[in-house]
């Protein structure tokens, strides 16, 4: 303001050389001028700074859309622009007209609005219910310590993102799981097929036959599956949400105990069925695509059937049966089930089945072992 002022009582005085006071100021004729122009018009006020800021934006964006953008992202803070964008009212600005409404308010921004630079293609199931997949969240401290940790096992339904379960349980033992998967099947009824990792407790190390909680699937008609070791792409949507669960709520929020965390789960889970708008489906939330099952959840397991005239031995505690003079281990999870004994495609081998499963294979022209 100082030298600006200093220039414009220099430039008035007669017989001033505006063009030489310019050099001397270092400025332009043209900003000289204009100086000039609105000192003469506002005194010494007309020498400060001005907003550049247009006197109209035509197309800027209106107020109320500006602020729906912004109770939403109060709302949704870890919701990016295009899911935002899925819960406005018809017409919709773009994404990047939401980020931009976002980055002028000095909001922080959870996604980029750009598609991804590698091309991926998407493989899913082509109904609700034809595979569920199922794992345990990586587990995380209480605030009491006393009250232990948190151990969120999931249940995901393959073709529609649904979340069919978010359960904080205590441990990750087979009771756990079983106790939570009653549950859901009383709800949802029962899926064609599930698919869970190697680990315990719905796998058991190599040789050593089916777990407990296999056993009890099998028997309800569900098909068990396990994904390829050191692959948790095999399980890629169950571990994506795994992903924002933890961004949108565990690392938010601290829990005290198993009872406070799990209020905090159904609210987040109905959030993410019900509202959540999901890229793969279209900016529409998982309700939208999944539908119950039709196979309903029986109370009393049903009875293990074989064909007629097949070989059929009853499991010992110890996970053993005697076959043609041989004591063979199937399994200690098979414990007090019935197996059937069918013969192989070669001569003298066996396969030892359990309902649908194959168990293990035991070869009579070889000396007697454990399968």
């Amino acid at each position: 303001m100082s030298s600006r002022l200093e220039f414009v009582l220099l430039a008035r005085t007669p017989g001033a050389n505006i063009r030489q006071l310019c050099q001397a100021f270092g400025i332009s004729p043209k900003t000289a001028y204009k100086w000039l122009a609105r000192f003469d018009e506002q005194g010494d006020a007309g020498l400060k700074d001005q907003s550049r800021r247009p006197r109209s934006s035509p197309l800027r964006s209106p107020m109320q859309l500006e602020q729906q953008v912004l109770e939403l992202h109060q709302r949704y803070p870890c919701w990016g622009s295009r899911k935002l964008r899925a819960l406005l009212p018809e017409p919709r600005p773009h994404a990047t007209t939401i980020d931009a409404i976002l980055r002028r308010h000095g909001c922080q921004i959870a996604g980029s609005v750009l598609p991804s630079a590698s091309a991926h293609r998407r493989f899913e199931h082509e109904a609700p219910n034809l595979l569920w997949q199922m794992d345990f969240k990586g587990h995380f401290p209480l605030i009491d310590a006393c009250a232990g940790r948190c151990h969120p096992l999931t249940v995901l339904d393959d073709h529609s993102r649904y979340a069919l379960c978010l359960q904080a349980c205590a441990d990750e033992t087979g009771a756990s799981v079983q106790a939570a998967l009653i549950a859901v099947f009383r709800q949802y009824g029962l899926p064609q097929r599930i698919t869970a990792d190697n680990g315990a407790p719905w796998g058991i190390r190599q040789g050593e036959g089916l777990s407990k909680l296999a056993v009890w699937l099998i028997r309800l008609g569900i098909r068990l599956s396990h994904s390829r070791p050191y692959h948790p792409q095999t399980q890629g949507k169950d571990e994506r949400f795994h992903r924002t669960l933890k961004r949108e709520l565990i690392e938010r929020n601290g829990f005290h105990s198993l009872p406070e965390c799990q209020h905090a789960f159904d609210q987040w889970r109905e959030r993410y069925n019900l509202i959540r708008p999901h890229e793969a489906l279209g900016q529409q939330p998982p309700v939208s695509r999944y539908r119950m099952s039709g196979r309903p959840y029986p109370e009393q397991l049903p009875q293990v059937e074989y064909e007629p005239g097949e070989h059929v031995l009853k499991v010992r505690p110890k996970g053993q049966v005697t076959f043609r003079g041989r004591l063979v281990f199937v399994g200690e999870g098979l414990a007090g089930q019935h197996i059937a004994m069918r013969p192989g495609a070669v001569d003298g081998v066996f396969v030892a089945h359990f309902c649908h499963k194959a168990v293990c294979q035991i070869d009579l022209r070889q000396a007697p072992s454990h399968c």
